[in-house]
């Protein structure tokens, strides 16, 4: 009886009034689909986010967010008003993790895992603390979640803007290639280059038909010491030289436009494996621009907030302690412990 009595005189007279606030909240994750999930009707506007929730969950109750607040509002100071109270006051000469526990004792969370909803019961010496511990902790809370948003779209993109570095510096290396190559050779491209020389051989070709026409024809009407033979076989020997000339830029050891020795084959190949490469490049840049804008698209639609369906409110009656049930369970406590003790000292005497 003597210990009970103590008890309840102690909760009664000595321990001073608990306020508490209530919050409801949960993690809001909006996911707005494109258009063509919108017509087909397979998009799934919002929900909730259960893995974020849980992470909400150990953050209330974790040592980070203690410090947070702590930096903010002077927690031990308010947590240690009782002039004298050394069961329920916060001794202010504590340490972070002593701060820690304590405020795992004030701030009861409560979580459902099928519906993601956290409640909280705040507790404080005064209503004015209480609510304002409770603002603080939504307000963090409500910071948590964004960081979290915003690292999951930054992650969303990550990737894809590292894919379309590599691919636009690989279109510039291509570009800047072909540029070389029109340089060193003095050619934009070697398809028109070579229809122009094709074209000169053939008409190359057609003066050569018709001086061995009129060769023909001299001899046949000239006598032998006729100027006019030897200078229609110079005239042939000239055309043929030129054809032979032009025919060996077609061919191996022919002098290209450039400096160096190359033909019109080696220019062609280089040319073409110059432009299949400009090409592959062109279009993994259009892919990975493509992917970088889905990307984007696809983080912009979806984010996560906090959702507060039950506000903070200035308590105005004290609920803890709970003074005539912690009395009972004293009670109901030591009356076990007096049961079980008498129970082996009769059991004790009975051997005996």
């Amino acid at each position: 009886m003597l210990p009970t009595l103590l008890t309840a005189f102690y909760l009664c007279f000595i321990a001073d009034d608990q306020y508490s606030t209530k919050v409801g909240f949960y993690v809001r994750s909006e996911e707005t689909e494109s258009a063509e999930s919108l017509l087909s009707g397979l998009s799934s506007l919002s929900g909730t986010s259960s893995s974020d929730t849980d992470v909400l969950y150990e953050y209330i109750q974790s040592q980070a967010l203690v410090e947070k607040i702590s930096s903010q509002i002077d927690l031990p100071g308010l947590y240690s008003k009782p002039a004298f109270d050394p069961v329920f006051a916060y001794q202010p000469d504590g340490v972070i993790e002593d701060l820690t526990d304590y405020w795992q004792r004030m701030v009861k969370v409560s979580y459902t895992s099928g519906s993601g909803l956290i409640q909280l019961d705040v507790r404080a010496f005064t209503p004015e603390d209480s609510l304002m511990i409770a603002n603080a902790i939504v307000d963090g809370s409500s910071e948590m979640i964004n960081d979290l948003s915003a690292i999951a779209r930054e992650d969303a993109t990550r990737y894809a803007r590292e894919d379309m570095a590599v691919a636009l510096d690989r279109l510039k290396s291509a570009r800047e290639a072909l540029t070389t190559f029109r340089s060193r050779n003095r050619m934009v491209d070697p398809d028109a280059d070579i229809q122009g020389q094709m074209g000169l051989l053939n008409s190359l070709e057609a003066q050569l038909a018709e001086s061995y026409i009129e060769l023909n024809l001299l001899e046949q009407t000239a006598k032998e010491n006729d100027p006019r033979l030897e200078q229609s076989q110079r005239r042939i020997e000239v055309i043929q030289g030129l054809i032979e000339r032009e025919r060996q830029k077609f061919g191996i050891g022919g002098q290209a436009r450039g400096d160096e020795e190359a033909d019109y084959s080696t220019l062609v190949g280089e040319f073409e494996k110059l432009a299949v490469d400009l090409k592959y490049a062109e279009e993994a840049y259009l892919t990975a621009q493509a992917a970088l804008d889905a990307a984007q698209a696809e983080a912009q639609r979806k984010s996560r907030y906090l959702a507060t369906y039950a506000k903070p409110t200035l308590p105005q009656k004290a609920l803890y302690p709970q003074r005539g049930i912690l009395s009972l369970i004293t009670a109901l406590f030591l009356t076990l412990l007096w049961s079980i003790g008498v129970l082996v000292y009769y059991s004790v005497r009975d051997r005996r």
